[in-house]
């Protein structure tokens, strides 16, 4: 069983220790609700660059090399992450080392230097990574069904930012990104797994402590609906990568339907016993890689359809994958398929729960982006308690008219 502790620091910051018997590790995570959703037009892709500057070191830990070299001397994985949702640092130490990760990840993200000349080679570094992800078609994809969905909104751009956007970024417009956004009302401190080395006296927060104290930051543009756009890539190629995303029509807010909403997308797609797995892949052999996720938003869920196939079997597959989705709106799912979805989704978390930098970006999510308890005993429980009638609930709530495709292949839009 999980114990939680969550105490609010003089700056604002909510500081979880999430304590989890039988583990050797501590993860030591700091998210805040500073993604590319609560970007400036002007300011896409700046969230993401600017996660890559903090890591040119704070104050004590004044280079990139003193921040990675301690990190390696505690036998450290340090690393962070960018999404629509969320900006989070984050590192995984042997228990005995808890105290000085905490000093290295509070010294470099709670008061970073973001040094000028290194703002400029970093430029170069980032622009590298958007081209690599323009020669990997499944990452076009991804970014091609946002837009298709959302458009102009935040939700519609991609994370990375344009290329021509991060060449004019200044070190003053960064600074004021990071004034506006990274506020401890919107944030989360969480110190998971072993805390044994934790102690409970003030040093800890102290520490994070280090992290400024700032106002409240804006609203960000509520999500709008799904857009039924149709964008296609050309690209003379053998295969083919599609993708397909439906507006849930829950509550996201509701744990209970979230739960049930991830128990349909894995009777859908997100096993080898699911429906597309079953039919297109396996019964059809119209492709290698089919699957569905869900995701929510703090104010939108989404269901996404995806698959990796031979160009010439694409247009097979998505009357299909549109036919599955309808059936299942239409019908409903069968009994055991839910039994087995549910059985499948909760054992998955469970295993997935045994590391613990898992558990701290769930808890992050759940602290940052929906507000709510951070147990992770509770959310397997979530799961194991869905029903019948929730999942088909789900089912009904799908807008199966109106989707957003995208395709990156040798393709029109008219063949969706």
């Amino acid at each position: 069983m999980a114990t939680v502790r969550t105490e609010t620091l003089p700056n604002g910051l909510p500081l979880h220790r999430v304590g989890l018997e039988g583990t050797r590790a501590t993860t030591i995570l700091v998210a805040f609700d500073a993604g590319a959703r609560t970007e400036r037009p002007e300011e896409n892709g700046m969230a993401h660059f600017l996660e890559h500057l903090v890591f040119k070191g704070g104050e004590v830990y004044d280079d990139y090399r003193k921040v990675n070299e301690t990190a390696e001397r505690m036998g450290g994985s340090l690393n962070a992450y960018t999404s629509h949702d969320l900006v989070a640092f984050h590192i995984t130490v042997r228990a005995e080392a808890a105290m000085q990760a905490i000093d290295l990840l509070t010294d470099f993200v709670g008061r970073p230097k973001i040094d000028a000349d290194e703002l400029d080679r970093e430029r170069g570094v980032v622009i590298q990574e958007i081209q690599r992800y323009k020669d990997q078609p499944a990452a076009v994809a991804e970014e091609l069904v946002d837009r298709a969905a959302f458009g102009d909104h935040p939700l519609g751009r991609t994370v990375l930012g344009p290329e021509e956007h991060l060449r004019t970024f200044t070190r003053d417009a960064i600074v004021a990104f990071r004034q506006r956004r990274w506020a401890g009302q919107r944030g989360g401190a969480f110190i998971v797994g072993n805390v044994d080395h934790v102690p409970a006296n003030g040093e800890v927060a102290e520490l994070f402590g280090r992290f400024p104290t700032l106002d409240q930051p804006e609203a960000y543009v509520a999500a709008p609906g799904v857009t039924p756009q149709k964008l296609v890539e050309q690209r003379d190629t053998n295969q083919s990568h599609l993708r397909i995303m439906h507006q849930l029509d829950i509550d996201p807010t509701d744990p209970g339907q979230r739960a049930a909403t991830a128990i349909y997308s894995t009777l859908l797609g997100g096993s080898m016993g699911s429906r597309l797995f079953d039919e297109i892949r396996e019964q059809r052999g119209l492709c290698y890689s089919v699957w569905s996720v869900d995701h929510s938003f703090a104010d939108a869920s989404v269901l996404q359809l995806g698959a990796g196939l031979e160009s010439s079997k694409c247009a097979e597959a998505y009357a299909r994958m549109r036919e599955i989705v309808r059936e299942l709106h239409d019908e409903g799912p069968r009994e055991e398929e839910v039994e087995r979805a549910r059985a499948y989704a909760a054992g998955r978390r469970v295993l997935a729960f045994e590391n613990t930098n898992a558990v701290a970006r769930h808890a992050a999510n759940q602290s940052v982006v929906y507000g709510e308890p951070i147990d992770p005993d509770a959310a397997i429980a979530a799961l194991d308690a869905v029903t019948f009638d929730q999942v088909a609930d789900v089912a009904r709530r799908v807008q199966v008219d109106d989707v957003a495709v995208a395709c990156v292949g040798p393709h029109e839009a008219s063949e969706f």
